[in-house]
Parts: C-alpha cells; sequence; structure tokens
C-alpha cells in the first residue's frame, strides 16, 4: 500500500514513519497508510510557510480570487467521491458526509469572493491637513489544528481565509482523519500556490502539535478540539519567549435544547433527533441537554423514544443507515463510560446505549444512540462532553426554569428552543447565553456565510467564518499621512 505523504514547500516527502487509517465501519478494512512528520519537517515546514507568505500576498488579490476559487469548483465536482472516503474514515453516515463536502466547496468559493472584498477605511484626523488610512494586512505564518469530527470542513474554514487574506499555513489535521486533508491539500497543491503557501504535516498532536505551538515563526495558531488541549494552546501561545501569537480557539459544548409545553411535538422530536444523534453525535453544537417543561415532557420522550427505534444503525456508507460508527476504540470506550456514569448517578436508561460489536457481519465501533430521563442538571451526564449519541432529557416545571438550567453551564456555543410562541422564542433568543440560537431547528449546523463560535469555556477570540473571519486572519494597520 503507497503511503500518502505530507506536502512541505511544494514537495510530496515521506515522514518519520507511517500509521494505518482504519475505517470505523469494518476494522478489517485499512484506509490507507499516512505518513507521520518529524520534528525536523515540522519546522521545515514552518520556515517554507514564512518564505512563501510575502510572496504569496504580494500576488493580486485576484490571482488569491482563482485560486480558491478553483479549490472549490473541484471539491463540487468530486463530492461524490470526496463524500465516500469521508465516510469511509471517520464514521458518519454517507448523507451527512455529502452535506459536509458540499459545505467545504462553498467555504471555499465564499472566501474567493472575500479575497476581492477586503476593504479600509479612510478618516480626517483631528489634526489640520492630515488623513489617517485604516487597512488590514495579513499575520503572517499560521498553524491551523483540526479534529476528526469534520475532517473536511473544519480544515475549508480555516484554511480559506487564512489564504484568502494573504497568510501562509502549516495544517495539522487529526491523526484519526488524514484521508480527507491529504485529498484536500492535493487538489490545492494544483492550483497554483507558491511554493511553502500551504503546508500538510500529520503526525501526532502531542508530538507535531506542540512543535507549531512553540515555533517562533508562527504568528497565529487556530486550533478546534477539546477544552482541556484548547487551554494548553492558549497557555503556549502567550507563554513564549518575546513575541506572543495570536489564538483562537474552538472548543465544544454542552448544548441545551429547550422544548416548551406550547411546541409542536414532532418539530421538537425532529430537532433532538437530528441535534442529538446525527454525525454519530459527534458534534461540538450537538444536543445533549434536552431540557423539557413538565406539560409535555411524557409525549416527548414517548415520541423520542419510538423515532430512536427507527434509527438505523450501520456502515456509514451503506444506503438506510442514519447513524454510523464512532470514530475510534477510544471514543467508543469514552461514550461507554458516560453510560455508565449516568447509571450509576441514577439516571434512567431509557433506550439503547449498548454496544454493537457487529452489524451486518462487520466488526465496527458501533453503540445504539443512548437516551436517559429522570437526570438532573448536576450529573456528570450533563455537565461534561461525552461527544457520542448520548443525550440526556431534563424535566423542568415552566419555561423560567428551562431558561435557567439551559445556562447552568460551563458551555455556550449552541442552543435552541422549541415553542409555537413569537414571545417566548424572542425571550429564549435574548437570553440563552450561547454563540448560537436555533428557534425551533437542529442545535448544530450553521451555514457558510455567518460567524460560528461561542461564550464561556466554548470560544476563545474572533468568530470564525463569514465576513468575521477577517479579525483572526488579518491585523489592523493605522496610518497617518501629512501631504
Amino acid at each position: 500500500m503507497t503511503v500518502k505523504q505530507n506536502y512541505i514547500a511544494g514537495e510530496w516527502v515521506n515522514g518519520a514513519d507511517a500509521a494505518e487509517n482504519i475505517n470505523p465501519s469494518d476494522t478489517r478494512d485499512v484506509v490507507g497508510l499516512y505518513a507521520r512528520a518529524s520534528l525536523a519537517q515540522a519546522a521545515g515546514a514552518v520556515a517554507a510557510a514564512q518564505a512563501a507568505q510575502p510572496v504569496w500576498a504580494a500576488l493580486t488579490s485576484q490571482q488569491r480570487a482563482d485560486a480558491l476559487d478553483a479549490v472549490g469548483q473541484e471539491i463540487q465536482a468530486r463530492k461524490a467521491e470526496l463524500a465516500d472516503l469521508l465516510a469511509r474514515e471517520e464514521g458518519k453516515a454517507l448523507s451527512d458526509a455529502l452535506g459536509e463536502v458540499q459545505r467545504a466547496a462553498h467555504i471555499f468559493k465564499f472566501f474567493a469572493g472575500e479575497a476581492l472584498r477586503l476593504g479600509g477605511e479612510l478618516l480626517p484626523s483631528t489634526r489640520p491637513g492630515m488623513t489617517v488610512g485604516i487597512t488590514r494586512e495579513p499575520v503572517g505564518v499560521v498553524s491551523i489544528i483540526t479534529p476528526w469530527n469534520f475532517p473536511i470542513a473544519i480544515p475549508a474554514w480555516k484554511i480559506a481565509p487564512a489564504l484568502a487574506y494573504g497568510n501562509a499555513v502549516v495544517f495539522k489535521p487529526a491523526e484519526a482523519v488524514p484521508a480527507s486533508a491529504w485529498a484536500l491539500v492535493e487538489i490545492m497543491s494544483r492550483v497554483g500556490l507558491p511554493a511553502g503557501t500551504l503546508n500538510l504535516v500529520m503526525g501526532r498532536g502531542r508530538d507535531i502539535g506542540n512543535a507549531l505551538l512553540e515555533d517562533p515563526r508562527v504568528s497565529a495558531v487556530t486550533f478546534t478540539g477539546s477544552e482541556g488541549t484548547g487551554r494548553k494552546v492558549a497557555a503556549a501561545c502567550v507563554g513564549r519567549q518575546g513575541a506572543m501569537a495570536k489564538f483562537q480557539l474552538e472548543m465544544g459544548g454542552k448544548n441545551p435544547l429547550v422544548v416548551l409545553d406550547d411546541a409542536d411535538l414532532d418539530v421538537a422530536v425532529e430537532c433532538a433527533i437530528n441535534g442529538a444523534f446525527y454525525s454519530t453525535g459527534q458534534r461540538c453544537t450537538a444536543s445533549s441537554r434536552l431540557v423539557v417543561t413538565a406539560g409535555i415532557h411524557d409525549r416527548f420522550v414517548a415520541a423520542m423514544t419510538e423515532r430512536m427505534k427507527r434509527l438505523q444503525v450501520g456502515d456509514a456508507r451503506k444506503t438506510g443507515t442514519v447513524i454510523g460508527p464512532v470514530v475510534d476504540a477510544t471514543q467508543l470506550a469514552q461514550d461507554l463510560s458516560y453510560i455508565a456514569i449516568g447509571q450509576s448517578e441514577g439516571a434512567t436508561l431509557a433506550f439503547g446505549g449498548e454496544a454493537l460489536p457487529e452489524v451486518d457481519g462487520q466488526p465496527g465501533f458501533y453503540l445504539r444512540p443512548a437516551l436517559f430521563t429522570g437526570t438532573t442538571n448536576q450529573m456528570r451526564i450533563n455537565r461534561e462532553e461525552v461527544f457520542g449519541p448520548v443525550a440526556s432529557v431534563i424535566q423542568v416545571k415552566d419555561a423560567e426554569e428551562a431558561l435557567a438550567v439551559a445556562n447552568d453551564t460551563d458551555y455556550g456555543l449552541s442552543a435552541g428552543v422549541c415553542t409555537t410562541s413569537l414571545k417566548q422564542a424572542a425571550h429564549f433568543s435574548r437570553h440563552l447565553q450561547a454563540g448560537m440560537v436555533m428557534v425551533n431547528a437542529p442545535t448544530a449546523g450553521v451555514d457558510p456565510h455567518v460567524p460560528f463560535g461561542g461564550r464561556k469555556a466554548s470560544s476563545h477570540g474572533p468568530r470564525e467564518q463569514g465576513r468575521y473571519a477577517a479579525e483572526f486572519y488579518t491585523t489592523v494597520k493605522t496610518t497617518y499621512t501629512n501631504p
């Protein structure tokens, strides 16, 4: 099996060693062998990016736009192939994988347009005869560290704006999902980027990721992953000797979906099923806390359990599969551990929660989606991010208590409310402590052109996506001119 190589300074190069990429739907299937970069290669990638960045930034905005648009076009043209690869290596159902690939294409095409729209300001000074210009410039070399749960969309929404605004990139994907990252970089290697503008270094986070954090030539770090690792990223960026690095963190959530007495029951159930269990629950925006008022609670639980019975668990690439496997054995063990913790804390496992060693004769990391009832907001399953297809119902007496419980969390990424009352919709939209609020819609799912991010322990730094991405990937310069 040919080893897929790292991409450094415009060349494909072998690493220190290589790792197998295993299909979680069928652990007998090896997706491919992917090179792990050495520390010296990581340093070489940063050096290549540092040399290439001024060359790339000096090109016209139209040249940058054309390159990004070409990437978006090829992703779109190959969406079926790329979605199949994504589903095979990460385990999300093929329909979800296809949606993710299309989103990546749209992101590149959006930022192709943004490359042409970067503006500034010209202001009069308070001093006679002087003018003030305010412009945005690239920050320099950007390290991009991405998670395994969205192996093409999250790299896209970091790489595309970084390049649109004239930066050079060193990209380290999660070790569990190198195939989608490699395919994306391979596409980008053929659109005319100056050598070194984009570099791919695969490998372990504790090795390659740390090297990219500590390198003083890296001007900015954008990271999506766990809260614990995010805090280490922040500490490394501000703890450097000399220049500190700019950093942007997206770190997870414990997102509430509030269901009020007046909600449309069918709408509420579909919002909960989609938000909690699609993509196997492996989304930082997943609605893992279902906060339900007393008047609709029993009907909601009954409808949820009936709906969950129809969720087909199976090979991510097979027709009819709604819930694929979790990503690997480590994540499966974590999910099962939290299910056991919930039961030990007195929660009722109303449905699912069992591991399925095989589905249709295929060994994989399968888990039937789990629904807990009789939970309180102080249980660990309602305080800590499980990151799997596990949701808990928390019964509350009324809307006031629902809002208090929804906001009683260390996280603040996404939140939702199901109601037919415009007054309640407006009230919850205003008072839910989250970066994104969904009314009668799943808590997961944001368009490519709008800002993505949260509050509290969920996020730090400027928002991702849309026009707001310029806040992180550029630095502002103020220039006084005395003619």
